[in-house]
């Protein structure tokens, strides 16, 4: 296991949502950083915070990192600290209402890349003055500003959607 602890915290936007939106992510390590962004023309602000995780997550080089993230995203840290993506998962991606978990292809994204690290999910209040979360903020609505992409998984939700 990689003893040097990584510091990663991020963030997500939409302008409008759906809308525009914007992803980012700052990891520290060792007087290191490494600040990663990216957005999408059409997509959600919960697509957004999942793909900032994810992004930073791939961006380890070290399987098995000992990593601290800290985002405003509720749902994320709820999801791994009182076990719903687990239950998820186990129940075939259906919540406890037995509707379908929304966004599982990112989850999806997201499993394997959580399996590989030792990370402890920190909440932390949005836009109250914390260095790293105010800068994940400038970049992912700056990034959500000039986003051309297509956000595929969001698109093929809503084509799923508007066929029904």
């Amino acid at each position: 296991m990689n003893s040097k602890p990584i510091i990663i915290y991020t963030d997500g936007s939409s302008l409008g949502n759906p809308g525009k939106g914007g992803w980012a992510a700052i990891l520290s390590t060792q007087g290191k950083t490494l600040e990663l962004s990216g957005g999408f023309r059409n997509t959600t602000n919960n697509r957004m915070e999942l793909l900032a995780v994810i992004n930073a997550l791939a961006a380890l080089k070290t399987e098995c990192s000992n990593v601290t993230l800290y985002t405003d995203s509720q749902l994320i840290v709820n999801a791994i600290n009182k076990g719903w993506l687990k239950n998820w998962e186990s129940k075939g991606w259906k919540k406890a209402d037995r509707k379908p978990v929304l966004n599982i292809d990112l989850w999806q994204q997201f499993l394997p890349l959580w399996r590989k690290h030792n990370i402890r999910f920190v909440w932390i209040e949005g836009h109250i003055g914390i260095a790293g979360n105010e800068r994940c903020d400038v970049l992912c609505k700056s990034a959500a500003e000039i986003a051309t992409e297509v956000d595929y998984g969001y698109e093929n939700i809503i084509q799923h959607t508007n066929i029904i």
